[in-house]
């Protein structure tokens, strides 16, 4: 018994020491445990960049949106332009219809008979003189253009002074009415060139701006939505135009 006293005494501080060094580590590691951060929990939002790309980043998105406001000043110029061009063709339009009714009012004085008059060197310089007032006045209301007027007073493409007046008439007015119709052509030719060139410019302004949204959104990941509907600049729509009644 004495034996068995003794060995229970003896063993009774040993394991008192071993629960000790047991604790003791325990403590420690519990200690560790509460002082290191927590591991980062997962998150939606992508990691930041690092600061060399997140530079060339912020760099790139000051470019294209510089870009993207430049692109939106040129398609408003250009349509402002086609818009003017548009005016131009209307203008140019009115001038021609009124000059072709004007040259419809002799259509049939052809199969008329000319007055009659004594064919003197006085009656042919009078008819002369009589074309070159009538196209000088019309050449200053803008009727004739200068080449045209070079044509009456140098009697080419069927200008022929010797004719009588009422003849005269009828070929100044369907020369009016060619010079205005070539105008409108041409107008409309530039009105075609500008909105083309307008619409060159709104398809420019719409790709540069949704690519500088693109930019800012990459630049700043966990506050600006990965995709927006950029709103589409302006569209040039042509114009529907009338056809010349009659060309001949």
């Amino acid at each position: 018994m004495t034996i068995v006293l003794n060995e229970f005494l003896l063993d009774v501080p040993r394991a008192t020491a071993i629960w000790s060094v047991l604790l003791v580590l325990a403590l420690t590691v519990l200690t560790v445990l509460v002082a290191r951060p927590e591991r980062e929990q997962p998150t939606d939002d992508p990691p930041a960049p690092p600061v060399e790309d997140l530079a060339d980043l912020r760099r790139y998105a000051d470019e294209v949106a510089v870009a993207a406001a430049g692109a939106a000043q040129t398609a408003r110029r250009r349509r402002e332009a086609w818009l003017a061009v548009q005016e131009e063709v209307d203008r140019a339009w009115t001038a021609y219809d009124e000059a072709e009714t004007a040259a419809r009012r002799f259509v049939g004085t052809g199969a008329l008979p000319s007055p009659r008059t004594p064919r003197t060197p006085a009656e042919y310089a009078t008819r002369e003189r009589w074309l070159h007032q009538t196209a000088m006045a019309a050449h200053w209301r803008g009727d004739l253009s200068a080449r045209q007027l070079s044509d009456v007073f140098g009697h080419r493409h069927g200008w022929n002074p010797r004719r009588h007046p009422v003849e005269q008439e009828v070929v100044l007015a369907r020369a009016v009415r060619d010079g205005k119709l070539a105008a409108y052509r041409a107008a409309a030719g530039r009105e075609q060139a500008a909105w083309r060139d307008a619409e060159v410019a709104a398809e420019a302004a719409r790709t540069l701006a949704a690519e500088a949204y693109a930019a800012a959104a990459r630049l700043r990941p966990g506050r600006v939505p990965a995709a927006r509907e950029v709103a589409p600049a302006p569209r040039p729509v042509a114009a529907a135009r009338w056809r010349p009644a009659r060309v001949g």
